[in-house]
Order: structure tokens, then C-alpha cells, then sequence
């Protein structure tokens, strides 16, 4: 008996028929793999890039020329961490009776690593006994020569790649540049949600990276898209939605890919053959219950000032200056160099973003929708 499937995943990747649109995106990473260019895919955070890469490996796994590797670097936290992670990526991509698996496997035996296997997925885990940094600097050398000579071509996924730039080894972005230009058949994609780091790492003329490869921003799904995929869904598993309750869900969440999914995820899971605006609300009002007392903790790690521009930030939704008198005034902010305090404290902490509209300006709103939905609300 097939299992029965949410058509709106909130982690992971299904399979096509559960990916919304993304077209242009898929097109031009497909072309840039084709033709051997590195990619800089950029984004915010839960806008839906790492479903975007695994359903690039579902296209070119089709093709059966290619070895797909995915690894997220944000969990690592030095060279080693790193040499780790690609090694126990690369075990998880290649079976030992695959090609480039009988390869690596036999390579892998000759370095002596702890091979240990994930309880729930079976997947197998890599520990390395690396503490001189020439060692572990030769581990990947090897390990991208094995690949670069498997005979298959090669793209390999850097999640959160910003993260090399907090390493303890400080040359870490030179030396792993100095390898992959020399590699023909591995291709990467370097992603990040930092967007300002990564940008930097890839324009600015003095950082190793420089001009290296191709940028991609990955922006918010088309609303007409968005609504056709929900509709679709709905109405092939009995729930009915019409337009104005899916606009009204979009526009609430305001085309952030992963919120639209949770949202969407609950309200098909409810089981309501009838889905309204009233629904909706309903939905939220659980959502708001439960992470309540998240909220309120930040509240208490938040200074004052940064609280009350956070909340002034969600009830304007997007703001565009927020030093002027106006908004100063109608939120009791203070002065205009507490607002600069405040405002650098919450982008570090990644409370709100920047961002700039396509003619050029610029504004801020907070990261997370919920939790500016809920202050908009209640504060």
C-alpha cells in the first residue's frame, strides 16, 4: 500500500509532482551544469534553496553522467569539520558497488576513518583522526582528485559556505579555491543565506573567490504559480479552496516559500474538505498558541530599543527609512542613533533582513513571518 503523502513537504524533498515551480531557476542551473560553470546561489533563509538543489540532482540523476553531492556546512566549524562532511557526503552518493563507490570505498580504507551508521536512516557517518591541518588539507585534495578522475562529472552542493570564512584556519578560502580551479569535472554550487557575507566573498576583487562563479538570486515564488500548485493539489485530493482564500493565504504569508508550506501543510492535514479565510485563522491561532513562548523569550534576549523597532518593523511590514522622524515618533523609538544601534543588533542576529526592490531601494522587514504576524497583532 503507497503511503499517503502531505503535497505541501515542509523539509526535504519528495519528487517533482511536490515542487512548485522554480522553472526559470531549474533552467539555468541545468545550463550552467551543462556547460561547467560554478553557481552562487543566494537567497533568505526558508526560501526553498536546498529543495531548489535536490531537485536539480533529481534532473541530472536522470541523465546518469552525473554524481550528486550535497553537504551542509553550517553545522561545521573548522577544516577538519569540513574534510568530514564532503567525505561522509560523498559515502552517502556513492554505493560501494557503484563505480565511483568501489573507488572511493577502496580509498576510504586506506585512510582508516570511523565508519559509523545513522540509527534511523542507516546512512553511514565519517569521523576522521586529522588534527594536522597538511593532512586534512590532503584529504580533500585526494578526495576531489578522486572525483575529478571517476569518469562521471561531478557537482558538488556547499550549503551555507559563508561558514568557511569562520574557520579557525584562515587561509581555508585560498586553499580551497586554489583546488577547485583546477578541477575540470566538479562543479559546485556555493549557497548561503547570509547574503551579504556571500556576496562579498564572490564581488569583491580581493577575495579569492573573485568572479568565480556564476550568481543566482533566488527570489519569491510567482503568485499566479503558487496559486495554480495549491489549487491543483487541493482539488485533486477532495479539498476546496477557492481563489480568494488562496490569495488571502499567500498574501498573509507573503510569498515566503516555507511559510506558505507550513500553512498550507496544516490546513490540507485538518482534513476540512471546505477550506475558508475562517480556516485559515483558525490555523494561525494554533500556530500563535504554540510558539508563543518562543516569542516572548525573545522578547527578554532583546534590548528594549531593539524590541520596540522589531515591533515597529512588523506592523509597517516593510520600512525604508528607519531613522525618519515619522516612524520614530509613531513607534516611540527614541533617536535616530538608537534606531542605528538597534538596527545593527537585529541584522546581526538576523531578527530582519535587508533587501532592495527592483527599482533600487531599499527596506527592512522581519525575517520571520509568524513571529511578525504575531507582533503585529499583539504588541
Amino acid at each position: 500500500m503507497k503511503a499517503f503523502i502531505n503535497p505541501f513537504p515542509v523539509s526535504g524533498y519528495l519528487e517533482p509532482a511536490y515542487f512548485c515551480d522554480r522553472q526559470r531557476e531549474l533552467d539555468s542551473l541545468l545550463e550552467a551544469a551543462e556547460s561547467g560553470r560554478n553557481v552562487t546561489l543566494i537567497a533568505l533563509r526558508r526560501m526553498g534553496k536546498t529543495a531548489l538543489i535536490h531537485h536539480l540532482f533529481h534532473h541530472l540523476k536522470q541523465r546518469k553522467n552525473w554524481t550528486v553531492i550535497y553537504a551542509d556546512l553550517m553545522p561545521t566549524a573548522s577544516l577538519r569539520d569540513l574534510a568530514e562532511k564532503l567525505v561522509t557526503a560523498l559515502a552517502q552518493a556513492a554505493p560501494e558497488t557503484s563505480p565511483t563507490g568501489k573507488k572511493f570505498w577502496s580509498w576510504m580504507r586506506k585512510i582508516r576513518p570511523l565508519i559509523s551508521f545513522d540509527p534511523y536512516s542507516g546512512a553511514p557517518q565519517v569521523t576522521l583522526e586529522l588534527s594536522r591541518i597538511q593532512d586534512q588539507e590532503l584529504t580533500l585534495h585526494q578526495l576531489f582528485r578522486l572525483l575529478e578522475e571517476s569518469g562521471k562529472r561531478t557537482i558538488i552542493a556547499l550549503d551555507e559556505f559563508q561558514q568557511i570564512t569562520q574557520y579557525p584556519e584562515k587561509q581555508t578560502e585560498a586553499w580551497l579555491r586554489s583546488e577547485i580551479q583546477n578541477l575540470k569535472w566538479v562543479e559546485f554550487i556555493f549557497c548561503g543565506s547570509q547574503q551579504q557575507i556571500l556576496s562579498q566573498m564572490f564581488s569583491h576583487s580581493r577575495r579569492p573567490f573573485y568572479a568565480s562563479a556564476q550568481t543566482l538570486s533566488l527570489s519569491y515564488i510567482d503568485k499566479g504559480s503558487y496559486q495554480d500548485f495549491i489549487a491543483f493539489h487541493m482539488k485533486k485530493n477532495a479539498r476546496k479552496m477557492d481563489a480568494k482564500t488562496i490569495d488571502y493565504l499567500l498574501e498573509w504569508c507573503r510569498l515566503h516559500t516555507y511559510y506558505v508550506q507550513i500553512l498550507c501543510n496544516r490546513l490540507f492535514a485538518s482534513g476540512q474538505s471546505l477550506i475558508t479565510v475562517d480556516s485559515i485563522n483558525s490555523q494561525v491561532d494554533m500556530l500563535f498558541r504554540e510558539q508563543e513562548a518562543v516569542y516572548l523569550t525573545y522578547r527578554e534576549l532583546l534590548t528594549s530599543p531593539q524590541w520596540s523597532l522589531l515591533t515597529g518593523i512588523a506592523k509597517e511590514n516593510r520600512v525604508y527609512q528607519p531613522t525618519a522622524m515619522d516612524f520614530i515618533r509613531k513607534h516611540q523609538l527614541g533617536t535616530a542613533a538608537t534606531v542605528r544601534r538597534s538596527l545593527k543588533a537585529l541584522l546581526n542576529k538576523e531578527m530582519i533582513f535587508m533587501q532592495f526592490e527592483k527599482d533600487g531601494r531599499k527596506y527592512y522587514q522581519v525575517y520571520d513571518v509568524f513571529l511578525s504576524r504575531w507582533l503585529e497583532r499583539n504588541q
